[in-house]
């Protein structure tokens, strides 16, 4: 059970609140006594005297930023979530004292009296800390599981999930969204790096450790006490085994077979006492997870006798067939006891209340789901003694938040997982050395955290000093090693310099990606930064290092073929001395390959040892320095040219910018030039943008090199027509007056605009819009698009 403080609850200023708790003598009684060694009775009697509003709110998981501290009063969710790009008062950024402040509001709202002999029972706060708690600023950021998978070591995974845990309760979170325990079958798939291994055999311990360090090992006095919070194994299941590698695609094939692959880390996740499982987005041979109650009951809790609760995914109900976001018996029938709704929670509730009352729902169903939840809440201690979160072990210790020891732990593990693919004898760094360090990855930590890191998709833009405060990134980190050996380290992006360095390391990579925002179609890596910088260092003749930084194993022929070393680095983190430990040999190199290696550039998925370049468990120590015969340099998909996608997913394409009058808008998020674009659900979250211009804005979309006299296909949505001219440009044509188009599209939901020829004259790689008065649009999808001679325009 949680250790608790002796219950105080001080007096806090809730806004909308009347009334504060000023001592132990105030506050409302603790849930009833449990009837002696009776667990399920202690239980049933909870759940004999909740109403049933009560009893549907304990399923409903909204998100901050979607209700109030009143709502959480009135409805007495039983949990909440911070997703998507949200943070405690609208601010994603902001202090952990914050992150406090929010939780206790949110915690003293939902413990206020009950009228009668219903019971009080306290809300309980989630968070996507899949790789350190890393939705807050200072927070120690630990390699995602991909680099983890290369380390096989499952005491440091449970080193890991203990520190993880310490600076959860720092801000006084009560539950993590971790570990994943997918098992990636193509590594096309834009959570590739969730992953620990293609493996079932490699990710069933670790994500079993990761368990025992966020919650504690079964059995001791401390599981689930100070230190320790409630774990959750995800996404059951199947999600790494989508066809083409399609995020929240289908999974096809023998239930048996399957079950083997994905369905294999389970058993550990749940020996080790893991308290949730939350449900998978996937479907299995045509059924969505969510709707799966072979799955989800029979074979989660049947076979594999889980009784802990199952959460849903972002909305994942809403994709159940005959379901929509604010109408889903059918989740909770098949076993889904949480539904996570992050804004429409209060249709659902109204729905779900109706739906026990006209027998849709039987009680029966609804009772056991409310039962799960209260007995997780009852194991973690929240029902003992009501004590505000920041009053609890570890809360407000704010240097816990990137603490030396943790900070050390992490290095550890960047150490442990870099796995040294080539190296011809230029590693180790040799001491003394004029090291060049060059790639504009080299010192961008967020570029080495990737997604799920402060923000949902990660970016570029975030700021180290700012964003980072306390992190090490991969130059600083090599600095610090080369001049303590005596030598000299020189920063320099492009790759130039004024004295020749005895060597040079090049970190380039993946840009930061999370979920389907990372899917693709190949595994060709189309930034071409990285192999520039090995062309021109090969060409002066300065042996060169390459440090690649990715969710994934990639086809990286020609960049292979040109480093004297070649170091597969993954997504590490906030400790880049981790990277320079290996590469200057302070550490040995022992990191091996989780996941298989391709040697093809094709649109195929590699999982397995039948044509890989490089199998699961490879990697060189830095003794290993045979020489790599020259590999084939062919890539068909590299040489088809532009993408033709430009938006897809809430992501702008490799090479795709959108431009305005002050500044480049990556990926359509923030500000810039009078636009501003927010993230918009339409299938998935956050895969369109509410595009917002002010009087006199515009945005242009465009790709260098893109093919002329192709058309372009945009997915649209207008809630309010124009109130001022709004004009399309595409290429060097004149602008097009669509003002009365968009004004007919009014309020008519998703519409198509096909841009051709016929009102275009000069179709060219470049996509922009301009509105002369304040105008909101949103976007689904900009495609282009070879049409059909005399296709007409249309809107």
């Amino acid at each position: 059970m949680r250790a608790v403080l002796l219950a105080t609850v001080a007096s806090v200023g809730l806004a909308g609140c009347n009334a504060g708790y000023s001592s132990v003598e105030s506050a409302p009684a603790p849930v009833a006594e449990a009837p002696a060694s009776s667990e399920d009775a202690r239980v049933a009697d909870l759940v004999s005297r909740m109403s049933l509003e009560r009893k549907v709110a304990q399923l409903i998981q909204p998100q901050i930023g979607s209700f109030t501290a009143e709502d959480m009063r009135r409805y007495r969710f039983g949990s909440y979530l911070n997703g998507g790009n949200r943070g405690p008062y609208g601010d994603e950024f902001a202090p952990a004292s914050e992150w406090l402040r929010h939780a206790d509001e949110m915690y003293l709202a939902s413990v206020e009296p009950m009228d009668g002999d219903e019971p009080v029972i306290p809300t309980m706060w989630g968070t996507d800390a899949v790789h350190g708690h890393t939705n807050v600023v200072r927070a120690t950021i630990f390699p995602h599981n991909i680099g983890l998978g290369a380390t096989r070591d499952a005491d440091l995974i449970r080193r890991i999930g203990e520190a993880t845990a310490v600076e959860i309760e720092v801000t006084g979170i009560d539950w993590n969204f971790s570990p994943t325990v997918a098992v990636a079958q193509d590594d096309r798939w834009g959570r590739t790096y969730e992953s620990y291994s293609e493996d079932p055999a490699i990710v069933a311990p670790l994500g079993a450790a990761l368990v025992e360090g966020l919650q504690g090992r079964k059995g001791d006095p401390d599981r689930l006490g100070a230190g320790h919070v409630i774990a959750t194994a995800k996404h059951f299941f199947g999600d790494g085994g989508t066809d083409q590698g399609v995020d929240q695609g289908e999974v096809t094939g023998d239930i048996e077979e399957l079950k083997k692959i994905h369905a294999a880390p389970y058993p550990a996740t749940i020996d080790a006492g893991v308290e949730a499982i939350m449900a998978s987005f996937n479907s299995i041979n045509g059924k969505k997870m969510h709707g799966n109650k072979m799955l989800l009951t029979d074979v989660l809790r049947g076979e594999l006798g889980f009784d802990g609760l199952v959460v849903g995914d972002w909305n994942g109900h809403g994709q159940v067939a005959g379901c929509t976001n604010t109408d889903c018996p059918q989740s909770l029938l098949a076993g889904l006891d949480i539904y996570m709704v992050p804004d429409d929670w209060k249709g659902l509730h109204e729905t779900l209340i109706s739906q026990v009352q006209d027998g849709t729902i039987p009680m029966a169903v609804l009772d056991e789901a409310v039962a799960r939840i209260l007995r997780v809440k009852m194991r973690a201690g929240l029902l003992d003694e009501f004590v505000k979160p920041s009053d609890r072990p570890n809360a407000g210790d704010y240097a816990l938040l990137g603490s030396v020891e943790h900070r050390a732990i992490a290095r550890e593990a960047v150490a442990k997982s870099q796995v040294v693919l080539t190296n011809n004898g230029v590693l180790p760094l040799a001491g003394g050395a004029n090291v060049l360090v060059a790639g504009t990855a080299a010192d961008s930590i967020a570029q080495a955290s990737g997604g799920w890191t402060l923000t949902w998709q990660g970016g570029l833009e975030l700021d180290n000093e700012e964003h980072f405060p306390g992190a090490t990134s991969i130059w600083k980190g090599l600095k610090d090693a080369v001049e303590e050996s005596g030598g000299t380290a020189t920063l320099s992006a492009d790759g130039t310099y004024a004295e020749k360095p005895d060597v040079a390391v090049v970190v380039f990579g993946e840009e930061p990606y999370a979920e389907f925002a990372g899917d693709r179609k190949h595994l060709g890596f189309t930034d071409e930064e990285g192999l520039e910088l090995l062309r021109k260092f090969k060409a002066e003749g300065v042996p060169t290092v390459a440090v690649f930084i990715s969710g994934r194993p990639m086809w990286m022929n020609r960049e292979l073929n040109l480093a004297d070393a070649f170091v597969a680095s993954w997504l590490p983190g906030s400790e880049g001395a981790g990277v320079a430990d290996v590469l200057t040999g302070a550490v040995p190199a022992t990191g091996t390959l989780g996941f298989s290696w391709p040697v093809t550039c094709d649109y195929g998925p590699l999982n397995g040892p039948e044509g890989a370049l490089f199998p699961v468990g490879y990697g060189r120590s830095l003794d290993q320095t045979e020489a790599m015969a020259t590999l084939d340099e062919t890539c068909a998909p590299l040489e088809q040219g532009a993408a033709l996608d430009w938006y897809v997913n809430g992501r702008l394409a490799d090479g795709v910018l959108a431009n305005t009058a002050t500044g480049k808008l990556d990926n359509l998020r923030g500000e810039a030039g009078g636009i501003t674009a927010v993230g918009l659900d339409r299938t998935a979250q956050e895969d369109a943008r509410t595009v917002t211009f002010v009087p006199g804005a515009g945005i242009e979309f465009a790709q260098g090199g893109g093919d002329t006299g192709l058309g372009y296909r945009v997915l649209y949505e207008v809630a309010n027509r124009p109130q001022a001219r709004v004009m399309v440009k595409v290429g060097s044509s004149e602008p097009l007056d669509i003002t009365h188009q968009l004004s007919v599209a009014e309020g008519k939901s998703w519409r198509e605009m096909i841009i051709t020829g016929a009102c275009m004259a000069n179709l060219g790689p470049t996509l922009a819009f301009q509105s002369e008065g304040a105008f909101t649009i949103n976007i689904g999808t900009i495609e282009r698009e070879e049409f059909a001679e005399g296709t007409d325009c249309s809107f």
